[in-house]
């Protein structure tokens, strides 16, 4: 990719902002380069002010669509911090159980390639044979992602040796996963319960329905206050009563919303929607 001048970086940055929230800094254009060198080529786009020409023609239609996939961050993995698992199998689930006979709908937001909604129902499958009453292993899981190609890797639940060393343990690979030559593929009993979906978070999202848990962690750091604010509101308005938030560790609702209430757990914090 050529040099990029200030002009088109600065048009680059809004068009990123508007089209999926993504706020780059300042001094980033090596990003850019890193990113979207591969696809121009593919595109014989010869540089950042053609693709942007293109873009705003809207031909070709493919076009916007794989310029986001290609700048949207898919790091993820297994089981990822661990505490808000734990925090989820041993505080909320128990709570939920105690207070209904039926099951929870969670909405994993920001799924990247399935690691995320995948360990949530691993969780609900390991809480579930230790409590062998409870209805919980019935619950739904809504995946979402604004990359469609990222979804379409989520959905073959399929993962080389090296995707499965990232957070997760050997026991819980013999467990819910099974070899298939050089892959491995998640078991039906995890599967079942993930569904994916195609969404981005600037968008409404009422059509997904209400939950009693939400998982939007590691997503917020990448928007404004603004953005920020109305994402939050809109996920308090998705959320049941009592139901919860988990967002990343160095996230917060503090100063975004006021539809909250922190709650402190042995593992973590978490935010349960006020009455």
């Amino acid at each position: 990719m050529q040099n990029i001048s200030s002009f088109d970086y600065q048009r680059f940055k809004t068009f990123l902002e508007h089209a999926c929230g993504i706020i780059l800094g300042e001094g980033k254009q090596y990003l850019i380069a890193s990113r979207l060198t591969r696809l121009m080529r593919e595109e014989d786009i010869a540089s950042l002010a053609e693709l942007m020409a293109l873009i705003e023609r809207g031909h070709p239609r493919h076009l916007r669509d794989a310029v986001i996939d290609a700048m949207t961050t898919n790091e993820t993995s297994w089981f990822r911090d661990g505490m808000p698992f734990d925090t989820l199998g041993q505080f909320v689930l128990p709570e939920f159980d105690s207070q209904r006979s039926g099951p929870i709908r969670i909405w994993s937001s920001a799924c990247s390639s399935g690691q995320e909604p995948y360990t949530i129902s691993m969780i609900l499958s390991e809480y579930c044979r230790k409590q062998s009453a409870s209805q919980l292993g019935n619950s739904q899981i809504i995946a979402t992602d604004i990359s469609s190609s990222i979804l379409a890797e989520a959905k073959r639940a399929e993962y080389e040796d090296v995707a499965l060393g990232r957070g997760l343990s050997a026991s819980r690979r013999q467990q819910f996963f099974i070899q298939q030559q050089e892959r491995w593929r998640v078991i039906d009993e995890i599967r079942k319960r993930v569904s994916f979906r195609e969404q981005n978070l600037l968008q409404g999202f009422a059509t997904l329905g209400k939950f009693d848990i939400i998982f939007c962690r590691n997503v917020l750091i990448y928007f404004s206050a603004d953005r920020k604010k109305d994402i939050l509101q809109r996920m308090a308005q998705s959320l049941n009563r009592g139901g919860y938030l988990f967002l990343g560790a160095s996230e917060t609702i503090s100063g975004y919303s006021d539809a909250f209430e922190s709650v402190r757990t042995p593992h973590s914090t978490i935010y349960r929607k006020k009455d």
